[in-house]
């Protein structure tokens, strides 16, 4: 079964830097779009970004300039890089990807549990 693994939410300062990291595990025979969701208490689901195979990376409008999104192709692993943290980037972090499974060589969007992200003085 596939699935994904989201790491490095934690508490940090307004201004502050963290790294989120989301490892697909499983019968996984190639990855498609990876990308980074969010959703703030009482809010809707967000894009925060996306990035596909090849690399062509895509951001929401709140987190252009500050957030980097990035793959390891070889670890089935993405990286949202997040600077210049703001009160408003609290939110639980979801990683989503777009997996082909063996063995019925078939696509699946699967989503991870989420990491919690709160920015906080």
């Amino acid at each position: 079964q596939a699935q994904l693994v989201e790491s490095g939410g934690d508490l940090v300062q307004p201004g502050g830097s963290l790294r989120l990291s989301c490892a697909a595990s499983g019968s996984i025979f190639r990855i498609e779009n990876m990308g980074w969701y969010r959703q703030a208490p009482g809010k809707e689901r967000e894009l925060v970004a996306t990035i596909t195979r090849d690399g062509t990376t895509n951001y929401g409008d709140s987190v252009k300039g500050r957030f980097t999104i990035s793959r390891d192709n070889a670890k089935s692993t993405v990286y949202l890089q997040m600077n210049s943290l703001k009160p408003e980037d609290t939110a639980v972090y979801y990683c989503n990807g777009r997996l082909g499974v063996a063995p019925a060589l078939r696509y699946l969007e699967v989503w991870g549990q989420g990491t919690l992200v709160t920015v906080s003085s």
